[in-house]
């Protein structure tokens, strides 16, 4: 029973290796079956198309040089597009959302508002500069200060 534990071991691992070659799939058209493969299956297409390039590069097929350069660089793990195909729009609506919505509140609180008061108009802020002229407010750089150009204090 011992003695014999060794060759079951090693038989089970070559029928293992012959189902695992059995069962790779075709390599032709890889990148649309990749999403359906196992891992297992990933990993014996990976360890198929790595033993073959080994081989001259001459005597591979298209499809096994379409499948190293869909392994090497294709849209799988790492290289999954974040953003999926329609998620552009998606965002777009989601920001042109925001903003009305934004815009609604920001109209709405205005709406509600009282009325801005009198120090805010055109006549009061006038009169608040005549007044700091004749105070003689900031001589060095202000509206009393010679050659002045500015607004004062109406904005």
């Amino acid at each position: 029973m011992l003695r014999n534990l060794p060759l079951k071991a090693i038989n089970r691992g070559i029928t293992g290796q012959i189902r695992q070659q059995s069962t790779v799939p075709s390599l032709s058209n890889l990148g649309a079956s990749w999403k359906t493969l196992s891992t297992e299956e990933r990993q014996s297409v990976y360890t198929e198309v790595v033993e073959k390039q080994k081989q001259d590069w001459k005597q591979l097929s298209i499809d096994e040089k379409r499948a190293a350069y869909f392994i090497s660089f294709g849209p799988h793990g790492p290289r999954t597009p974040v953003v999926e195909q329609g998620g552009n729009t998606k965002v777009f609506v989601g920001v042109l959302g925001a903003l009305a919505a934004t815009a609604a509140i920001y109209f709405g609180v205005r709406s509600f508002a009282a009325e801005p008061p009198q120090t805010m108009s055109k006549e009061w802020q006038e009169a608040s500069t005549e007044y700091m002229k004749e105070q003689k407010s900031n001589p060095i750089s202000g509206v009393s200060s010679e050659n002045y150009k500015g607004k004062g204090m109406v904005q």
